[in-house]
């Protein structure tokens, strides 16, 4: 068993992550493992996390190749010329979502009510 912080800590935050697809492309280059020349994918991803208070976007960007022929994930230490220059230009093609902090509406709802409550002691003391 942890700090008692940290089990609560974890409940309050409740973070969910997601991973979106940016974009996917089928090139027509060999694959380098079973030589065929249509099975092989780009797929290039992001994480999203989740709360009930935001959702954010990471920085990092997830890009796999994968061939549909064998069934098998190609890393990039066995690409070659080729299937780095489709790489390059796919990349360029990439839209990530922004990375800034997005509030929920509960977030809205809470800081709304913070302000009015604030602005009713703030006139209650005045008057």
């Amino acid at each position: 068993m942890g700090p008692p912080w940290k089990s609560r800590y974890v409940c309050i935050l409740n973070m969910k992550k997601t991973s979106h697809v940016l974009h996917t492309a089928r090139i027509a280059n060999n694959c380098p493992e079973c030589y065929a020349s249509n099975g092989l994918e780009f797929t290039f991803s992001q994480e999203v996390i989740e709360t009930k208070w935001y959702k954010k976007a990471e920085k990092t960007i997830a890009e796999t190749l994968y061939c549909h022929t064998c069934n098998s994930t190609i890393y990039p230490v066995t690409w070659n010329d080729d299937i780095e220059r489709v790489h390059e230009y796919h990349q360029k093609l990439v839209v990530p979502h922004t990375t800034g902090t997005h509030l929920t509406s509960l977030t809205y709802i809470l800081l709304l009510a913070g302000i009015v409550i604030v602005a009713a002691v703030v006139y209650l003391l005045i008057r």
